[in-house]
């Protein structure tokens, strides 16, 4: 982590989140009835899916704390993923349903121009949600944390909302009242990309796919500079939660004596767990250096001999 405060503010941030939205959801509801705002109307419903978002991504990284038990020997991290996943499909849910209304409306014909009031909340929203984002999505990256990340673009996608609502509004107050539904379909559309994007995420966490190349690559020049390591047989590591988890497997001399193999293993998973970040769980392996040809003879010669011996 950048900063020592970090950690605290894994703890503060959903506890923002959850208020924010809670706040976004009455007042932009509110603004939206009052000024005849379709659009706005729709953005607050996404406002009270994102109240549902912040309290599963809490409930996620309450159970993700909880340290390795009998039934669970690798930790509780993997619930931060379903809880990205939940996300997404709340974020789905929603935006079909805006994209489902906007269109009927348009239809219809139900479109009417909202008051200009509509304007004012469209902008806070954006304004609000985009700090949201930022500070969510820094606090998620410091922390490794897929569900904090998740609930930063649920935010970002209620910024393009937003920005789509005010333009919408703008237009419809302008003298082009379709502009309104027309910006809620394009929210819609956005919304439902970051859906799918979340839950991609979620399917790749879930099914223990491997971190980025450079940080394989970090991993591996970190355990060949280890004096005593003369190669790395297989290297391997997966995301749980907001830990990584590797597994790497040395090639030594294969004449060391076992407490001298046991300080490289020692020193492998200190180098590693202190250079790379988030890396809590490091299984270290040892394998012998294969034979050199002179010393291979010398073994012939002397199995031969005790053959001949025996004969």
């Amino acid at each position: 982590m950048k900063y020592d405060h970090c950690e605290k503010c894994r703890d503060e941030v959903v506890w923002y989140a959850l208020l924010v939205n809670i706040g976004q959801a009455f007042f932009k509801g509110a603004l939206g009835v009052i000024s005849g705002s379709a659009a706005l109307v729709a953005d607050s419903f996404h406002s009270a899916a994102d109240v549902i978002a912040s309290s599963v991504t809490m409930i996620s990284l309450k159970i993700s704390s909880k340290p390795a038990d009998k039934e669970h020997p690798y930790g509780h991290g993997q619930a931060q993923y379903i809880s990205s996943a939940i996300v997404g499909m709340i974020l789905l849910g929603g935006a079909l349903a805006l994209l489902v209304g906007s269109i009927k409306n348009i239809i219809s014909g139900d479109v009417t121009a909202p008051g200009k009031i509509a304007l004012f909340g469209a902008l806070i929203s954006v304004s609000l949600n985009e700090l949201m984002y930022r500070y969510q999505s820094c606090v998620g990256k410091e922390n490794n944390s897929p569900a904090i990340l998740a609930n930063a673009w649920d935010n970002r996608s209620d910024a393009f909302s937003s920005i789509a609502v005010m333009t919408g509004i703008t237009f419809a107050i302008l003298g082009y009242p379709i502009a309104d539904p027309l910006a809620a379909i394009g929210v819609s559309l956005v919304v439902i990309k970051i859906g799918v994007e979340l839950n991609m995420v979620a399917v790749n966490g879930l099914m223990d796919s491997s971190p980025e190349l450079e940080d394989l690559k970090e991993i591996y020049n970190i355990a060949r500079g280890v004096p005593g390591v003369a190669g790395i047989s297989y290297l391997r590591a997966r995301s749980v939660g907001e830990s990584l988890h590797v597994d790497i497997e040395l090639v030594v001399d294969g004449e060391l004596k076992v407490y001298e193999g046991d300080l490289i293993v020692d020193l492998t998973k200190d180098k590693i767990t202190d250079q790379v970040d988030n890396s809590d769980e490091v299984q270290v392996y040892l394998s012998p250096e294969p034979i050199k040809e002179k010393k291979r003879e010398k073994n012939r010669n002397s199995i031969l001999g005790l053959l001949r011996k025996s004969g």
